[in-house]
């Protein structure tokens, strides 16, 4: 049986759109995107979900806390869980609030910190081939009861794509734009509807499985 990691923040949890700040909720494992992933691949992969509400890339959060701090927990996660097959990362989202201040360049330069830390680490199966998908999150819309803590971060947003693309072009890992198959719902501007974990999930099943047949 193959591993694949799933490494993100609330949209790989599974945190529903919110219509209060302070809700807790989580779609079913079958609902959230890593569950669509291990249902499309079958029993010859063991998925693990590593998505933890409001992590960034490489931030530690002044108001949440160090432990947001996606560089951080990376290596712990990798060594937790190998040897691995496959690693998935989805991050950048939490990036955009207005509290970091970064430029859609640095997002992206920080999750290719990201990719780099992860392939350079001693947790693959293949220690020559480590295998890296870097999923560009969707835009997201300053809409809803997170429209203040994101004041500013739709414009950025915009730009991810771009400059995610160019990132792992130039770290030659595996590349997916989230904003090519999903919207974040206008309830809260972030979040992923359960339609959106379906058809992410079924997006990043048809990668992984292509990508594994070559």
């Amino acid at each position: 049986m193959k591993t694949l990691v799933c490494f993100g923040d609330s949209n790989t949890h599974g945190t529903p759109p919110m219509r209060k700040d302070d809700e807790k909720n989580r779609l079913e494992y079958e609902q959230r995107w890593p569950g669509v992933v291990a249902n499309f691949l079958g029993s010859d992969w063991r998925v693990i979900e590593e998505g933890l509400p409001g992590r960034t890339t490489v931030h530690d959060d002044p108001i949440e806390g160090r432990h947001k701090n996606g560089l951080s927990a990376l290596p712990m996660v990798l060594e937790s869980h190998r040897p691995i097959d496959m690693l998935v990362i989805m991050l950048g989202t939490n990036d955009l609030k207005t509290r970091f201040s970064v430029t859609a360049a640095d997002i992206a330069c920080s999750a290719g910190k990201l990719v780099e830390t992860a392939a350079g680490w001693p947790c693959w199966s293949d220690d020559t081939n480590p295998r890296v998908l870097l999923v560009c999150p969707a835009p997201i819309a300053e809409v809803g009861t997170l429209r203040d803590m994101f004041a500013g971060g739709l414009e950025k947003s915009n730009l991810l794509a771009l400059q995610f693309a160019e990132i792992a072009g130039r770290l030659n890992c595996e590349f997916l734009d989230a904003g090519t198959i999903v919207t974040s719902s206008s309830i809260d501007g972030v979040h992923l509807d359960e339609t959106a974990h379906q058809a992410l999930g079924t997006a990043i099943g048809q990668k992984i499985r292509t990508l594994n047949q070559e």
